[in-house]
Order: structure tokens, then sequence, then C-alpha cells
């Protein structure tokens, strides 16, 4: 399995892969403000890098639930520097976490290889012309609604069904437009515009996704639905549930796991690793 982004083949067919998120935001739902200076996340960057992970996504507008969105100048403001700033630090594959043309666009030419759009190119007509053009690394996530409605009373028949559909549905849309197949890489959309049981049922159904051609990527870190067993609402409650479904998601065929702390997902994937693989 190779996923193509830019001038790179990133190989998973073995390995599963660490994104490091990177929220460059004044309110995203558990590190908002803490890297808004631009120092201060080149500094996290870096020591996402340290810890393991193989990938630096980088998001400028937060998607938490309720978040309004910002301009694309807005989000250009905070995350270019930081973009510049690393990859003149390191040759890493580098994501932006945009679903803004302009953005992703600006960001593709300073060095980024990936666009993590969470709106499956719905949110901007002009993103598909921008992957084209670029040969970006794409990632089309599933979401109902925006993220300020989206956890305003989701519904589902069957969500499993109705996420694969529709990212089976993106899939198509953007390769009979020019998007290369292999660029490809398919999110659930843990959480965004899903209750827990959503959650629990599209966790479930993991290889419904798996067993076709696109690499998965799924991100669970810190998400409130894992305070669900422990009862623990706590960021920290989080921690442990979370690093326990990257090592399920791969045991069922993920590829892309997008975490806060990248070292004991890092491990949590070698030892899964060890016992899947010959």
């Amino acid at each position: 399995m190779i996923w193509r982004a830019r001038k790179r083949d990133i190989d998973l067919s073995r390995q599963g892969l660490i994104l490091g998120i990177l929220n460059v935001t004044p309110d995203s739902f558990s590190d908002g403000g803490q890297y808004i200076d631009g120092e201060a996340a080149v500094h996290h960057g870096i020591k996402l890098i340290e810890e393991g992970a193989d990938i630096i996504d980088i998001g400028g507008e937060s998607t938490r639930p309720g978040a309004l969105p910002v301009s694309a100048a807005v989000e250009l403001a905070r995350v270019l520097p930081v973009v510049r700033a690393l990859r003149q630090k390191s040759d890493i594959p580098l994501s932006v976490d945009t679903y803004k043309a302009e953005t992703a666009y600006c960001c593709l030419e300073e060095g980024v290889d990936i666009v993590n759009d969470i709106t499956a190119l719905r949110g901007d007509p002009k993103m598909l012309s921008v992957v084209v053009e670029t040969k970006a690394g794409l990632v089309l996530m599933h979401m109902q609604n925006t993220p300020r409605t989206m956890q305003q009373k989701p519904h589902y028949i069957n969500v499993a069904t109705e996420v694969r559909d529709f990212l089976l549905q993106r899939t198509r849309m953007a390769m009979s437009f020019g998007v290369d197949p292999m660029s490809i890489a398919i999110d659930p959309g843990i959480g965004f515009g899903k209750t827990f049981s959503h959650s629990k049922e599209l966790l479930a159904a993991l290889s419904s996704l798996t067993d076709g051609k696109y690499p998965v990527l799924v991100g669970v870190s810190r998400k409130s639905f894992l305070s669900v067993t422990s009862g623990d609402q706590s960021i920290e409650g989080r921690f442990w549930p979370g690093i326990a479904l990257t090592s399920f998601c791969r045991e069922q065929g993920v590829r892309l796991f997008r975490v806060h702390e990248p070292a004991p997902h890092r491990e949590a994937l070698k030892m899964t690793e060890a016992i899947l693989l010959p």
C-alpha cells in the first residue's frame, strides 16, 4: 500500500504511521492557545518529530464542536510561518488541515505534502483544482453538517454503510477530475457529527473501509467519547482509551493515526505490528 504525496511515495504496506497534531489555534478543544505563538508552535512541532511522529498535521482553524469558521487570511497568518520554519528544520512530510483552497495552495507552495480536508472537497470548490495541480496527498473525511452544528442531534440509519458510501463517492468524484487514486486516504471522521454510539459502530465496522484500496486514517486522540467507559471527563482520563484504540484500529487494518502524543501510540503500534506481521 503506497500513499503518494507530491514527490513522496509513503510506504504503508507493513507499518502504520503517526500524524502528530499541531494546532496553531486559540480555541481547539484540548490545546487551544498553547501553540498560537509561532515560535511555540515550531518548538512543539520539533518535539512531535522527536517523539516519533512520521507526519506533522498543521491546522489553523478549530474544528471542535460549536467552532466558528475563520477566514483564509487568519488561517494563513497562523500556519504559514510554522510551515516555513518546520520545512527549514526537517524534511518530514507535512500536512495542512484545511478545507480552504487558498490556504492549501500557499502551504503547498512552501513545502507541504498533504491536504487534510475535513469536508472531503465540499468546503471550497477550488480545492479540487489545487490538489490536481500540485499532486498533493489528500485525506477525505466524513462529517455530518459543519463543526458549528455537527453535534446537534446527528442522525443515521446505518452509520457504517452511510460513511463508507459517502467516502467512496467522494473518492470517485475526485478521481473523475484527475486526482491520482494513489494520493487518496480516507477518514471516517470519528466524533465529527456522531454520537458515542455512532463512533462505536464505526470503529466496530472499520473492516468495511480497510478492505479497500485506500489507506484509512483515524483520529480519536483526546476526543470526548473516550470518557464514556471510564466516566473520567478530563483530557488526562482520555489518554489510555486512546492508546487502546490505536492498537485496535491497527489490528483492523488502519494505517494512519492522528494523535497528540506520538510516543505511546508509536509503542502501541510496534507491539501490535510485532504480533500481526511475520
